[in-house]
């Protein structure tokens, strides 16, 4: 593991991940009430031996920047290093980053110093645990170009992702983006036996679908960057490394969720709130890394909650009911709110009492106020909902809409960033 190098790709727009991206990058957006999305990739490297780390950015990375600055700093035994690749100008270049394969080639520079024999790209928006020590293995024992990391799902599943098809060794032949008819789908089968030989049950599962995880020889992937000038790696250059080098699959079946959407997002957050949720972030023996923080207990009235995850540093007034919600941290909750299907980032400050809007009797500064009512929503950091305020998912119009501060994506109810919602507001009728 010594000999290995990871990418991580954290330069896009995020749009589908709007208004959250508004302000952020993609892998910047908190999750489970106290990390962001970029502590997976990073903690999977470390927890696998690997100390050395390149984050590549580009839009909104101000806060990733500050995130990564805080948190992952390695002592000076260890030679270790999580750096940021942003995007930049050079007298040999004017443009920014056009695609994944064109970020890392603007930064291949990095790939060329000495010890390095293999590069490991990873994405920074997925929910996973992995240890990439066996994907090494799997690697050399292949005497593989290039590995890619694939899971298991079903015929319909399939249809959403980039499906691999094989040979009985494993190695990649072919490979269909997104299929979409049944002569498609049949094309890239993978025979549920071969799975379960493999080591994986297969449980009816058939077809073998990219996590966008890749693991190159060093100078191959070199190579291939400065020899073509294609932008992309699902699209470009993965299909040509098939056509002309050894592919070989690595098959993963752990919980893995691409978390690209807003649906998606809110889904994975609330099945953590389950009795036997699909991902433990406090796994002991690989645990997920981020930020530490010097915050004080959270602090409840007489409330009820159930199946919630409620971070550090809250406070939930007398009479609130909380019901399938993640809380993040420094959330301040008012007195007879029902929350219900929410995902409450929190606040990056506490109020405080000489705040304008404090002393002129606004409540909340920030916060929910008494008596809100929110089923189905998703609300960003420092955000203030109104004494009375009704954002319910359901009653909104159908379809994506905007309504200033409150927008409806994938039909969640979207709070931005920093938005002030007023007392007693609510979906116009539809």
């Amino acid at each position: 593991m010594r000999h290995v190098v990871c990418l991580i790709l954290g330069g896009g727009k995020g749009t589908r991940l709007l208004p959250l991206t508004e302000y952020r990058s993609k892998p910047a957006v908190p999750v489970a009430g106290k990390y962001r999305l970029i502590d997976v990739p990073i903690s999977n490297c470390i927890n696998s031996d690997i100390n050395r780390i390149y984050v590549l950015t580009q839009f909104n990375s101000v806060s990733l920047h500050r995130h990564i600055r805080q948190t992952y700093n390695f002592d000076l035994f260890n030679n270790g290093f999580v750096e940021i690749l942003a995007a930049q100008q050079t007298p040999d270049d004017s443009n920014w980053y056009q695609g994944t394969a064109d970020a890392v080639r603007k930064q291949v520079r990095f790939l060329k110093e000495y010890g390095i024999k293999y590069v490991l790209i990873l994405s920074g928006d997925q929910l996973y645990r992995m240890d990439f020590r066996h994907m090494l293995s799997t690697h050399i024992k292949a005497k593989a170009g290039v590995t890619i990391s694939t899971v298991p799902v079903h015929a319909e599943a399939a249809r959403a992702f980039g499906i691999m098809q094989l040979d009985d060794t494993g190695r990649v032949t072919g490979f269909v983006e997104k299929p979409k008819d049944d002569a498609a789908l049949a094309k890239v089968r993978t025979p549920a036996g071969w799975i379960d030989e493999h080591g994986i049950q297969s449980n009816g599962r058939e077809y073998l679908a990219s996590m966008g995880i890749y693991l190159w020889d060093r100078d191959l992937l070199v190579d291939l960057l400065e020899s073509t000038t294609h932008q992309d790696f699902g699209k470009d250059i993965f299909p040509m490394a098939i056509k002309h080098h050894h592919v070989q699959t690595h098959l993963f079946d752990g919980y893995w969720e691409d978390i690209g959407t807003i649906r998606a997002f809110f889904d994975a957050n609330l099945a953590l709130t389950e009795a036997n949720p699909p991902f433990q972030f406090g796994d002991r023996r690989a645990p997920v890394f981020t930020h530490p923080r010097f915050l004080p207990s959270t602090r409840m009235a007489s409330c009820t909650i159930n199946q919630s995850l409620i971070a550090d540093g809250c406070q939930i007034g007398e009479g609130t009911v909380l019901d399938r919600c993640v809380l993040g941290m420094r959330a301040q909750v008012g007195r007879n709110v029902t929350l219900r299907n929410a995902v409450v980032m929190g606040a990056d400050f506490y109020p405080t009492t000489d705040d304008p809007l404090f002393a002129a009797g606004v409540n909340p500064v920030w916060g929910i106020g008494d008596g809100a009512y929110i089923d189905g929503a998703l609300l960003d950091k420092n955000v203030s909902i109104g004494r009375g305020a009704r954002i319910v998912a359901s009653e909104a119009p159908p379809g994506d809409c905007d309504f200033e501060n409150v927008v409806v994506r994938d039909g969640i109810a979207v709070v931005r960033k920093n938005a002030r919602v007023p007392d007693h507001w609510r979906f116009p009728a539809r």
